[in-house]
């Protein structure tokens, strides 16, 4: 009980909460006023949890965001992938990100970000709508059916844009262009004048695993059909890059090694 307090009172502190009413917030989280002094005090010490800037109240502390960090890098899309997206948003001039699923929400784990004046202000660690993002569609996009339909049922799916998919049906007309094209495109589609490009990672098992996407402001992805072949290509690319160190075998590559091999003769 006293571990799940704790985190009870982080997850508060981090939805927005800063427990500067101490009545109110141990009314909330359903335990005295005395134990969430008692749990303040700790997390405080143990540097999870900071007092704001202003002194009225606490935010999360830099101890867990770095406990946040190194969780994040353990993972092996983003030690595998950070490189390939850092050389992807050079190469490209827009800011590239990696994204997994966590819920009905598409997690931020990685981010880079290019040389130039405007790039993407989404922070590794945010959690942004699946429905509403090329990250998270391109995910559910190779998800089974019936998976997505269990993970959306009865959810109340909210506009970003006018452009957002805010049914099942809906959704699931978006993800299945997505699919078919293989990359899930937006433009204005989460944030007006930005627009975005993701494709799939797979792991060693077939499996989608996450994303990566570039996005930045619609100019920069411009207005004729070379620029967008170009940025279709090289995330196409570095998905593929990121699938392949993995240990994901695409089926037509499984194929042509089966191929080969009943090709050669015994020594």
């Amino acid at each position: 009980p006293p571990v799940e307090r704790a985190f009870k009172l982080l997850r508060h502190i981090a939805a927005g909460d800063t427990a500067a009413n101490m009545s109110e917030t141990a009314r909330t989280l359903g335990i005295s006023r005395t134990t969430l002094i008692r749990l303040i005090a700790t997390l405080e010490a143990e540097q999870m949890i900071e007092r704001s800037q202003d002194g009225a109240g606490y935010k999360l502390g830099l101890g867990l965001a770095g406990l946040a960090g190194q969780a994040l890098f353990a993972s092996d899309i983003v030690q595998v992938g950070d490189p390939v997206i850092a050389e992807l948003a050079e190469m490209l001039g827009l800011s590239g990100h990696i994204g997994v699923l966590s819920g009905r929400d598409v997690l931020y784990v990685a981010r880079r970000t290019p040389n130039v004046h405007l790039v993407s202000n989404v922070g590794i660690g945010s959690r942004l709508p699946a429905h509403a993002t090329t990250l998270g569609r391109i995910i559910l996009a190779f998800m089974p059916r019936e998976v997505v339909a269990d993970l959306f049922q009865g959810a109340r799916l909210k506009a970003a844009t006018a452009k957002t998919p805010t049914t099942l049906a809906a959704l699931f007309r978006q993800i299945d262009a997505d699919r078919a094209g293989g990359v899930a495109w937006s433009e204005s589609h989460f944030e007006i004048g930005i627009s975005s490009a993701a494709a799939p990672v797979f792991d060693r098992t077939g499996q989608v695993t996450g994303a990566i996407n570039v996005t930045g402001p619609t100019a920069s992805f411009g207005t004729g059909a070379g620029r967008l072949r170009e940025i279709e290509t090289a995330v196409r690319t570095a998905a593929g890059q990121i699938s392949r160190r993995l240990g994901h075998v695409a089926p037509d590559a499984a194929g042509a090694r089966a191929h080969t091999s009943t090709k050669r003769r015994p020594r």
